[in-house]
């Protein structure tokens, strides 16, 4: 069964993500304490979500062992092929979500990680961007279900 992984937050930008037990989510605003929230928040920006499958297959790949969390999403997965559910709702624990988009790497993320084979390796494995469309909170742990 899928379910939420590991999840980390950073309150500013370009600063290291924390990771968390928890976060609170708000409808259509995004995590509570993260960066990237804010009222009448864009989609793109409310929620990220990558496999840990697939940071396990890079640093296996490459010999590393970069931390899950260092990816900077929001929630790491395990159980779940993320990229057929652009434009599928899926509820994690009691948050209900909608898919926007794949989430690509960026030279940030380049950076940050000192890799620079990161944009290539993950450009069709960088997780999604999704809307949250109900408040509450996400734990790890969770079920991650899809809905449609």
């Amino acid at each position: 069964m899928s379910e939420v992984y590991k999840i980390g937050i950073s309150d500013k930008n370009n600063q290291k993500i924390k990771e968390v037990n928890s976060i609170n989510v708000l409808a259509n605003q995004g995590v509570i304490g993260d960066r990237h929230f804010k009222e009448f928040n864009d989609p793109y920006n409310q929620l990220s979500l990558i496999e840990s499958e697939n940071i396990d297959y890079y640093n296996k790949k490459f010999g590393l062992n970069i931390a899950y969390i260092d990816f900077r999403r929001n929630i790491i997965t395990k159980g779940i092929q993320l990229n057929s559910l652009v434009g599928k709702k899926l509820k994690i624990g009691k948050v209900e979500l909608e898919v926007i988009d794949l989430c690509r790497p960026c030279r940030h993320l380049s950076e940050v990680l000192n890799q620079d084979n990161i944009i290539k390796e993950f450009l069709r494995r960088g997780g999604l961007r999704c809307q949250i469309l109900s408040s509450s909170s996400i734990k790890v742990g969770d079920k991650i279900k899809v809905l449609d």
